[in-house]
């Protein structure tokens, strides 16, 4: 937002496009005194996204409605990040919401993309243009933070390092663009589940913390291609989320046989991305992994792209 006033909003209202993000590393640490986990993550927004769009109802409340992936079944009152995002814009200029909220869903849900941070961060911003806020990028950040891990950075987009437990960003500058396959599966895992397995694993041996991420900082940075990347890929999450769901691992296989350069099971999963060459291949790649089955839906994707905010 820059520090200046939003924008007028449209007689139609505002609509924000906000993109699905990914971790082509993560790092996951130790439970903190907070209960959330220490992080070291590199970011990549990609091109999968939600669309937030924003109207005034002429009547005090908020109002959600859901279309495409997920509708019926994500709620739509007080429990969706979206509705929180509205009520602390409200909050924070001091007024009484007045909004109807559409979120048009093609972001996989529960699939560790970030669906429900990108519609918080879509919210934040369709309702401070449709209302009219001045608010500023730092103080934006900071409700972002206040909402979720990966709100921060649904806001911005790109690629960027995560610290803490993920809402502390370093923008990185991308100079390439990487192409990915992404397979959802008909299981979800919440990410609270796939964090405590990770403890129960390390109780028994089995996981470390990745806490350095230069060398994939520097690969990005690089524009380095698809084969470097892939050597580089790390998901401190990924054993924990094939021990509660073992299927994973088939699918993963399956589209390494397929021509994967790299499987990487995205954030919590239970979706997993299959790095490509380009988009040649991504297009091949998606239709052979179409036709081995396993996957609920398989879509392409590239990144990094940019966020809503930048």
């Amino acid at each position: 937002m820059t520090g200046q006033t939003a924008p007028a909003a449209p007689s139609q209202g505002v609509s924000v496009d906000v993109p699905a993000k990914i971790n082509p590393h993560l790092g996951v640490g130790d439970a903190r005194a907070d209960g959330y986990h220490a992080l070291s993550t590199v970011y990549q927004a990609i091109s999968l996204h939600d669309t937030v769009t924003a109207v005034k109802r002429g009547e005090p409340g908020i109002e959600i409605t859901i279309s495409g992936e997920g509708a019926g079944e994500l709620p739509t009152g007080e429990d969706n990040l979206a509705h929180k995002a509205a009520k602390l814009i409200a909050l924070y200029a001091g007024i009484e919401p007045d909004v109807k909220l559409h979120l048009n869903k093609r972001i996989p849900v529960a699939g560790g993309l970030a669906g429900g941070s990108a519609d918080a961060a879509g919210a934040l911003i369709a309702c401070a243009r449709l209302w009219d806020v001045e608010i500023g990028d730092a103080e934006l950040h900071r409700l972002a933070a206040g909402l979720g891990s990966d709100v921060p950075f649904c806001l911005k987009g790109g690629a960027a390092i995560g610290t803490g437990r993920g809402e502390e960003l370093t923008p990185v500058q991308a100079k390439g663009s990487w192409h990915w396959v992404v397979a959802t599966t008909d299981t979800q895992i919440a990410t609270p589940e796939c964090y405590k397995e990770v403890d129960r694993l390390r109780e028994d041996g089995i996981g470390r913390y990745s806490r350095d991420v230069d060398p994939i900082v520097k690969a990005f940075e690089a524009g380095a291609d698809a084969d470097t990347l892939a050597r580089l890929l790390v998901n401190d999450m990924e054993a924990a989320a094939v021990s509660l769901r073992p299927q994973l691992a088939s699918l993963m296989h399956g589209g390494l046989e397929e021509g994967a350069l790299a499987a990487h099971v995205s954030g919590s999963g239970p979706t997993v991305l299959f790095l490509a060459t380009d988009v040649k291949h991504s297009v091949a790649l998606a239709r052979r992994i179409r036709m081995r089955g396993g996957a609920r839906s398989v879509h392409l994707a590239h990144g990094p792209v940019n966020g809503p905010a930048a």
